[in-house]
């Protein structure tokens, strides 16, 4: 038995050599030009014996460059951690000569203009993508091999192929995650035994682990919210572009085989036109083949959906081209055995994702002139649909926050859109846009289909089955209020200039030059910034807990943040320059009130409350969600400028927990911070507050710091349900990503800066709160009809109606402020990022 084990090793170790060299991967009967250097001659070792690091990568991505008249390579940005983002430009010489010429014709086609040269006489465009999940490493390696096939093969077959496309090819999607995986499984990687076994370190990465980008996003979503400069280069140059063709490579469980597109027929998403999916079924032969030969197995059809258009391989369906998603199984580190007792390379996985690279190429390269129809037919179709629909326009706008409006139109202007102010201030739906403060756009324009994906609230669905989120309405996202705007309300709103980029409103200092106290409201969505810079300086602010109005007559809602100026750190003068330089970065006017009699309460009134500067802890580590932690992290630092000190739960025991004011607890599991549950009732009955969301209220409610009464929903299942029925039937009681109607107590602090009672919350998980008996500690409840837009099931529907979306615990002299979904979701979902900025600074005043 011992013999057999030590002959599987031994065949195991050689077998994972044996693979890591060029031909193991090259086409057998493809020459290449010996002058072209292959990536062992530059980087030392062969594709697959070591996890590329990213600037290893991106040094024979310019090594090549220099070497192949056919490769052109451009930086299109910088990712958070300053790794190069590059594209590599593939074809002909000549066509390289006159890039720009062919980029310009291919947009004129695109948009339906008369172009020098007929379609049959354009090259298709064509985009290779790779590593958008840092961790799913095979891609990656595997455009190393890509990259050198195109700029070394030699021979009529592929100089006709670049002759008639130019290949964009994107090695990195995600620098950052990219290289934190490779200094991973490289640092655990034996130099003379490769070990197979699954419990290895090399194959389980610590927390966050590395399939995210810095902020621990998951980049793959991020195609549509365009959230981060990985992104926000991303889609710059694709719609500089507007490839006819995109491929996506990832990686999912070591045994699974390899999946490509078409997905689940009947979770396409309903603006899809049929022929891009038409599309994907013929390019799916051409994969098919290129695994047969090589003995792959493989799948189709079945687990991925293409309705979600925040991903790599749907948001180019949305945009007039085709997107093609592969998975194969992963290695996660260099080998591993997997559960039939085979033993999944790190070869065999980027031989797979070169093979499909392949055939991308060659499909691509003999269904041109089908890509290229379809992208034009798109948007030709797309603008005729535009011209029928009802709906002429949407407008949005916030009067009481421009900057969140003008967040959202700067999202929207990174996709191509034309968008505008109207020209005039008009009434629609009971709600007034104001000219200047607003934002409209037409439908009539090539992206018809895009903008109708971003505003719909679609409520359904011929599948209640969805691998991502089933409703994103940007509106609701960013709780605007918006219309869709008839003929004749277009017709009264009119048109301003199209907006190229989007100016952000500069806030003024308004009122008496030299003032008794200065005050800002909290609407903004940059005022807690502008709060936190000012405590930053020292100074002592207070928050109205009841509205006032000024001697001028300007009204000021609870929230309202009031500054004296006497009493403070800094003079009178400093202060003023301090609050005209936050006024202008922030889009915040502040007023200067000659006096403290007010109508109302006075400004010495005990309805002020002083705000105490605030130390936090965010949790993270094992067993919490990084997502919902980096989403912390990222609305902390990226926009709020608030520090916050990341603890891991392994190390909660060290603290002194009298050190900081309040705990963010994202949704996750903490049963390893359980044994210091005393310490922490000890701390809450001291003053602290905690902040905490979804799975965090389990934990809170089992430990007895919190007694929360959560609602199941009914199940009245029949007992003789059909067995393969059982995951389609389970899976429809998911709640995948819905967006809901929320009702608030605008009385309550944890609605300060709110002036609508209704406010969309998005929720992606089962927890649902039963009303507290208790008085004032339901200050946020789902409506009776929550759905606002999205799939969520009777059973769920019912049992949410009515239900608490966020309470209130009181524990001596701390605070819980419990909410039942995320805050934070995606970086985008900036309408409910207050509920945890309010429960950070006002929790401890929720009596």
């Amino acid at each position: 038995m011992r013999a057999f084990s030590f002959l599987f090793l031994l065949g195991t170790i050689l077998s994972v050599y044996s693979q890591s060299n060029l031909s193991y991967y090259l086409p057998a009967d493809q020459k290449y030009d010996p002058s072209v250097p292959t990536p062992q001659q530059v980087l030392g070792f062969e594709v697959g014996e070591w996890h590329a690091r990213h600037d290893q990568q991106l040094r024979y991505m310019e090594t090549l460059a220099k070497q192949s008249p056919r490769i052109k390579i451009d930086t299109l940005g910088y990712s958070h951690e300053l790794r190069p983002i590059v594209h590599l430009s593939i074809s002909t010489p000549d066509n390289l000569a006159r890039l720009e010429e062919i980029r310009l014709e291919h947009i004129k086609l695109v948009s339906g203009e008369k172009t020098e040269r007929s379609p049959e006489e354009m090259p298709m465009v064509l985009w290779m993508g790779y590593n958008i999940h840092g961790n799913e490493a095979s891609g990656g390696n595997a455009a190393l091999l890509a990259a050198y096939h195109l700029a070394a093969a030699q021979g009529e077959e592929i100089e006709q192929k670049l002759a008639n496309m130019v290949i964009l090819l994107d090695p990195c999607y995600n620098p950052d995650g990219f290289d934190r995986f490779a200094g991973w499984v490289n640092m655990h990687k034996g130099i003379k035994v490769v070990n197979t076994d699954p419990n290895s370190r090399e194959h389980n990465e610590v927390w966050p682990r590395a399939r995210t980008n810095h902020y621990w996003f998951d980049l793959n979503r991020d195609w549509l919210l365009v959230r981060h400069p990985e992104s926000q280069a991303r889609i710059a140059q694709f719609h500089r572009w507007k490839p006819n063709l995109l491929t996506d490579h990832h990686e999912m469980g070591t045994n699974s085989t390899f999946f490509f597109q078409p997905g689940v027929p009947s979770r396409n998403h309903p603006l899809t036109p049929k022929a891009t999916f038409d599309l994907h079924d013929e390019l799916a032969t051409y994969h098919a083949k290129a695994l047969d030969e090589i003995g792959s197995l493989y799948y189709s059809k079945e687990g991925f959906d293409d309705f979600y258009y925040g991903k790599g391989s749907t948001y180019p369906d949305i945009n007039g081209a085709v997107g093609i998603l592969f998975e194969q199984a992963s290695s996660r580190g260099h080998a591993q055995t997997r559960s039939d007792g085979t033993v999944m390379t790190f070869a065999f996985t980027i031989r797979n994702q070169f093979r499909t690279s392949l055939s991308t190429i060659e499909g691509a390269f003999e269904m041109r002139q089908s890509f290229l129809q379809h992208q034009a037919e798109f948007y030709r179709s797309a603008k005729q649909e535009a011209k029928s629909d009802p709906i002429k326009a949407y407008i949005f706008g916030a009067p009481e926050d421009t900057r969140r409006a003008a967040e959202l139109a700067n999202l929207i202007n990174q996709h191509d859109i034309a968008i505008y102010h109207p020209q005039n201030t008009i009434k629609s739906g009971g709600d007034t846009y104001v000219a200047e403060e607003s934002f409209i756009i037409p439908l009539e324009q090539a992206q018809y289909r895009l903008i109708k994906a971003m505003f719909e609230r679609r409520t359904s669905f011929t599948d209640s089955l969805f691998y991502d989120v089933s409703a994103w309405t940007l509106p609701l996202a960013f709780n605007l209020q918006d219309a869709g705007l008839s003929a004749a309300e277009f017709r009264a709103a009119g048109l301003a200039e199209r907006l190229s980029s989007i100016a952000y409103y500069e806030g003024k200092i308004l009122g008496e030059e030299e003032p008794y106290a200065y005050v800002f409201g909290w609407e903004n969505y940059y005022a807690p910034r502008l709060l936190n810079q000012l405590m930053e300086a020292g100074l002592k602010l207070k928050v109205a807990n009841k509205a006032f109005r000024s001697a001028a007559g300007q009204d000021f809602a609870p929230g309202s943040i009031l500054l004296p100026v006497v009493g403070q750190s800094l003079n009178a003068a400093e202060i003023r320059s301090m609050l005209q330089k936050g006024a202008q970065e922030n889009s915040i006017d502040i007023y200067g009130l000659g006096t403290g009699h007010t109508d109302g309460v006075n400004l010495g009134s005990n309805s002020f409350s002083y705000i105490k500067p605030k130390k936090i802890l965010l949790m993270t580590g094992d067993n919490v969600s990084s997502y919902e932690a980096g989403e912390v992290w990222h609305l902390l630092d990226q926009r709020y400028e608030i520090d916050a000190t990341h603890i891991e739960t392994n190390d909660f025991g060290k603290l002194r927990l009298s050190e900081y004011d309040v705990i963010i607890m994202p949704n996750g599991n903490y049963s390893k911070i359980s044994a210091y549950t005393t310490n922490l009732s000890s701390w809450l009955a001291e003053g602290g507050t905690i902040v905490a969301w979804k799975s965090a209220l389990n934990w809170l409610h089992t430990q007895g710091l919190a007694n929360f009464d959560f609602k199941r929903k009914s199940q009245n299942l029949d007992k003789n349900l059909p067995y393969g029925d059982r995951s389609n039937r389970s899976g429809a009681q998911v709640i995948g990503g819905a967006i809901l109607e929320a009702q608030f107590d605008l009385s309550h602090p944890l609605a300060y800066g709110y002036r609508s009672e209704n406010l969309p919350v998005f929720k992606n998980s089962s927890i649902m709160l039963q009303p507290s008996a208790k008085p004032y500690v339901n200050p946020l409840m789902y409506s009776e009809k929550p759905l606002l837009s999205g799939y969520l099931s009777e059973a769920n529907a019912d049992a949410l109606s009515g239900a608490a979306a966020a309470q209130i615990v009181k524990r001596g002299r701390g605070r819980i402020v419990a909410l039942a979904d995320n805050p934070n979701f995606r970086a985008f979902w900036y309408g409910t990022n207050r509920l945890m900025i309010n429960g950070i600074y006002f929790g401890s005043m929720m009596n």
